[in-house]
């Protein structure tokens, strides 16, 4: 997630993590019922936690779970997402 995808990350981090003002984001941890992000604000680093829509139960969830998330995050951010 952090080396493949960091844009998409800091767009979930603002939109749905709640600081829409984030130039730096990346995820520190994750389990069933969410994601756990560190997000930079003014130079300063918070904890984020991002539930996600449903608990996952399978490793294979998570990747639908964060394409879903950032598809979220574009539409609340007036953005178009790229494909998947």
């Amino acid at each position: 997630m952090n080396g493949d995808h960091p844009e998409d990350t800091l767009l979930i981090c603002r939109a749905l993590g709640g600081l829409p003002e984030a130039t730096g984001a990346r995820m520190t941890g994750l389990d069933g019922e969410g994601g756990d992000y560190a997000v930079t604000v003014d130079g300063t680093e918070h904890t984020v936690r991002i539930p996600w829509a449903r608990p996952l139960t399978e490793r294979a969830q998570i990747r639908v779970e964060v394409v879903r998330m950032y598809q979220e995050a574009c539409a609340k951010l007036g953005l178009t997402p790229r494909g998947h």
